[in-house]
Parts: C-alpha cells; structure tokens; sequence
C-alpha cells in the first residue's frame, strides 16, 4: 500500500480514492494509535469533527463520526467550519482529536480528511504511519477492540463552535477595522459565514462574493486560486482590499485597491513588520518555505529579519516555528501561521491582521505590500507523470543543472512532487520573466518525456 497520508492529510476523489469505509477506518485507527501513545492518559477521549460544504463531506462525517464513537470516543460534532476552526476548537475544548474533513482548494469532487492530536496540532509522520498501519492490519483481517455498551462514544451537535470561534478572532486584533472597505471572497466554502461575520464585527464595511456554497461549487472559479472575481470586485466597490480564502480557509491571498494581487510572501512581510513593530516578533525571524520568492529573502534581510526555509507545506514551516519558538511562518500560497494565535494557517485570521495593519498605519495595501518586489516566478504543474521519479532520474538531474547554469546567480529552479495531488511541480524564478518562462516551459517538457 501507498502512502495514504500527504502534506495534508488522505485526499483524493470522494467516494472512489476516499470512501466512507477508508474513512470511517481511519477514524479508529487514529483513535487506537492516539490511545495507544498515551495522548488520552486515562480518561475517556473526545474529538472535534468539522468539514467544508462539499456534498461528499456528508456521508464522510457521517463515516468519521461512527468510526470515532465505535472506538468509544465521545464526538463534538460542529459542521462546516473553517480547518483553523476544528484546529482552534480542539485545543480550547481540551479534545483529544480533531477531525477536518476536506480538500482545501482542490475541486469539488475532492475531499479529504486530516487529523488533530490534542491542542489543534497537526499529527506528526511518525503517528501519521502508525495510523496507516493499524488501518491496514484490520483491513487485511486483525480484528479491532470494540467497546460495547456505556463504553461506546457518544455524539454532540457543538453549536456554539461558530460563536467562540470568531470571539477568538476579534480578541486577537490589535485594533479595529473601523473606516475599511473591505471585500471578501469566500471561494463558497468553510468561511462562507465565519470571514463576513469576523470583518463585520471588527468595524470593517463587508462586501462578499462566493459565499452561496451549495455543496458542489466549492473554489469554482473563485476563491485564492481564481483572483480574477475579486479584483474585479475590489475595483467596481472602490475597495481598500480584497481577501481570498481556499474552501478551508487555511489561507489568505489579498488584492489591493487596484486590483494587483499580494501573495502570502507579501503579506508575511508586512505583518513581520508590524510584528516586530510590536515586539512580538521572535528573535526578528519569520519562516517560508524552499518556494518563497526570492525578492522576500532579500526585502527581510534588508530590514535585518532572519528568514528560515523548511521544505514545501504549512507542517513543515510550523515544525520549524515550533522547534526554535519563532512566532509567524508561511507559505507563499498564503498558508499563514501566527504560531500566538493559532496552530495551523488560518485565513481568516491572516485577513483580519493584514486589514488591522491598514487600520492602525494608514497607508494603502500597495504602499505596505511594496516592502518587498517580486521576482518574477513561473510555475508550472505537469500531471499525468510519475511524481515519485523526480529525484532519482537523470534525464531531469542533466536538465536542471543546465537550466541553473543559464540563470546564474540572478534566478534558480525548483521541481517538486505535490504532496496533494497527482502532478510535478516546476518553479522557476530569474529577473526577466520571458527567460523564467522559456526555462520552465522546456523543464516541464522533459518532465513529461522523463517521467511520462
């Protein structure tokens, strides 16, 4: 068997890859490692299961939560709410487990279902292949402890998750949002309710777009991977910003009043700016990812901020902050963690930070997002190739040494295998964009032909 666990969590197309019987497997066996590791230190466990409004996270709730109460875990049920929710919740709830079912900012037949050890942490490998496991010696035919009677867990319908979740946000803020305009694009996802009511309680005026989920329009041309509406928006509105989240609302992309886009590296820099305005910045220290763009390494060394690259995914920049106690890191896909505030990207919480930084200075998003200038950045996604090759084939090792030969010191490339879907994915950076495409576009063609 394949590893079923990638950067974040089982995912795949629901109810061919994801079905309710992997589901509701996984479940136990997450609630037996968890036990077996001591994680429930005698007492009777309980979880926090959530999910985005995909129509396939129906039957995959209803999966995870018998798989649960089966294993005799008490289950705290609180239906579609962010993932940083379900994270938040777990914690402040004491809960031992945190169930997330989604597939973030994949298309709507996607789901996916991800786990929280107690606190709202993200699991590490180790627990994540113990799972994987135990899973598979009771699907080849080892039998699971049961509990029966009083023993088995029982289920709650947590209602008041919604509330508690955004108090939380708003008693984070430095400052209101009173006098911002603000849009929000919802991507018809988690956030659909939770994002307008925190901005609107800030002080903020709201304008919402894509926040109608109906269960099979999740990211459908909208949310932080389709801009274009929210530009659009920002513009016909007279916006001072624009805010995109995923279907999960782990992330936050922004537009400008203009309607230029300011990524996750743009805005890393300004809330370090303001962090360490603040004092809160830990030892001057932000952390990105081996993808972070080239023109933010150079914009924090210039302002004397330290920045520590980790491998590609929001686990790993969080191992990082949490193993040397930085406090914010992020992907520049707009993965934000402030590590004070929350244990995995939040979103929403990004949103309303980068607004209250707008708030409290006074100047434009494009005048605090100019701190750093983008390199210029291709990327390209190749699917249909065998991904695990990336690194152990020759062909493609020739055609990035020559590829890094011809950028020099002024770019450079990297090829990765996504850890969330079926593809390889080609990065390159230089300071002409036309040689940063054509360098791309002929790696992507021996991607193909080397790993076809």
């Amino acid at each position: 068997m394949g590893r079923l666990f990638g950067t974040d969590g089982v995912r795949g197309v629901a109810n061919a890859d994801l079905t309710a019987e992997l589901a509701l497997g996984l479940s136990v066996a997450a609630a037996h490692v968890l036990a077996e590791a001591g994680s429930f230190e005698g007492h009777r466990p309980t979880a926090v299961v959530g999910r985005d409004p995909r129509a396939s996270g129906e039957f995959l709730e209803a999966a995870v939560v018998a798989g649960l109460a089966s294993a005799g875990v008490d289950v705290l049920r609180v239906g579609v709410l962010p993932t940083p929710a379900v994270a938040y919740l777990t914690g402040a709830l004491g809960a031992d487990i945190g169930v997330m079912l989604s597939a973030s900012h994949n298309a709507m037949p996607d789901n996916g279902v991800k786990f929280f050890a107690r606190g709202g942490h993200k699991l590490a490998d180790e627990l994540e292949d113990r799972i994987e496991t135990v899973y598979e010696q009771h699907r080849t035919g080892e039998p699971w402890s049961r509990p029966t009677g009083a023993g088995v867990g029982r289920v709650t319908d947590y209602t008041e998750g919604f509330d508690r979740y955004v108090a939380h946000l708003i008693g984070v803020l430095p400052n209101r949002l009173d006098g911002l305009k603000v849009v929000l694009d919802e991507a018809h996802g988690a956030a659909s309710r939770v994002s307008p009511e925190a901005f609107a309680r800030a002080g903020a005026e709201v304008v919402t777009i894509g926040a109608a989920p109906d269960g099979l329009n999740i990211n459908d041309g909208c949310g932080s991977t389709h801009l274009g509406l929210l530009r659009a928006a920002v513009v016909e509105h007279g916006a001072d910003l624009g805010i995109a989240h995923d279907g999960d609302a782990d992330r936050c992309l922004a537009v400008d009043a203009a309607g230029q886009e300011v990524d996750g590296d743009q805005i890393l820099a300004v809330l370090a700016l303001a962090m360490r305005e603040a004092g809160q910045l830990r030892k001057d220290t932000v952390v990105g990812t081996v993808m972070s763009n080239l023109g933010f390494k150079i914009a924090m060394e210039r302002e004397g901020i330290q920045l520590v690259q980790t491998a590609v995914g929001d686990r790993y920049v969080l191992e990082s902050m949490k193993a040397e106690g930085f406090a914010l890191g992020g992907e520049q896909s707009g993965h934000v963690i402030v590590l004070d505030h929350a244990t995995t990207g939040d979103g929403t919480l990004t949103g309303l930070m980068l607004a209250a930084r707008i708030a409290a200075t006074g100047r434009s998003l494009a005048e605090l997002a100019g701190v750093m200038e983008r390199m210029p950045q291709v990327l390209i996604n190749v699917p249909d190739v065998d991904k695990s090759r990336v690194a152990t084939s020759s062909e493609l090792a020739t055609a990035v040494t020559d590829a890094e030969r011809e950028l020099g010191s002024t770019g450079r490339v990297l090829l990765r295998q996504s850890g969330t879907e079926p593809l390889v994915r080609v990065m390159v950076e230089a300071a002409d964009i036309e040689q940063a495409r054509a360098v791309a576009g002929r790696l992507a063609d021996v991607v193909k032909s080397a790993l076809g």
